[in-house]
């Protein structure tokens, strides 16, 4: 067996909107790198200073609405604190799933991208890949 890659994010064409994907040794990295794709979209991470917490639990048994809430509740948190957020963890036990992410209320000196209005069900997909997991989705921008 091949060992797991390293987290890794992309992109994929759409119509409207813009296909994000993450890739990672474990379903949680995939989903951390799909958030980190979502969030590069509204600004550069390498700018966000670690400067403020937010953290959620949600209940989920299918991978791929749970890839849907977490993106969904990272945008309603970071909103919520007019925040820019850069760093995520996520981890699982059974259907129970918990994250944090890391960031700054928006400031002079952010680069700002384009507004992710909400993670889709367009394209939603969380699927085991060579090497660890892939999941990828619509965000609506």
């Amino acid at each position: 067996m091949s060992e797991p890659a390293a987290r890794e994010t992309a992109y994929f064409e759409h119509d409207a909107d813009v296909g994000i994907i993450g890739r990672g040794p474990t379903i949680e990295d995939a989903l951390v790198a799909a958030a980190e794709a979502m969030f590069a979209i509204m600004v550069n991470l390498g700018e966000v200073r670690p400067r403020e917490q937010v953290a959620f639990t949600f209940q989920e048994s299918d991978p791929e609405y749970a890839l849907v809430r977490w993106l969904n509740g990272l945008l309603a948190e970071a909103r919520a604190g007019g925040l820019a957020l850069a760093r995520f963890r996520l981890a699982r036990s059974g259907e129970h799933w918990r994250g944090d992410a890391v960031g700054e209320p928006w400031r002079d000196g952010l680069t700002r991208g384009t507004e992710v209005k909400g993670a889709t069900l367009t394209g939603l997909s969380v699927e085991k890949i060579p090497g660890g997991w892939e999941a990828r989705c619509v965000v609506d921008v």
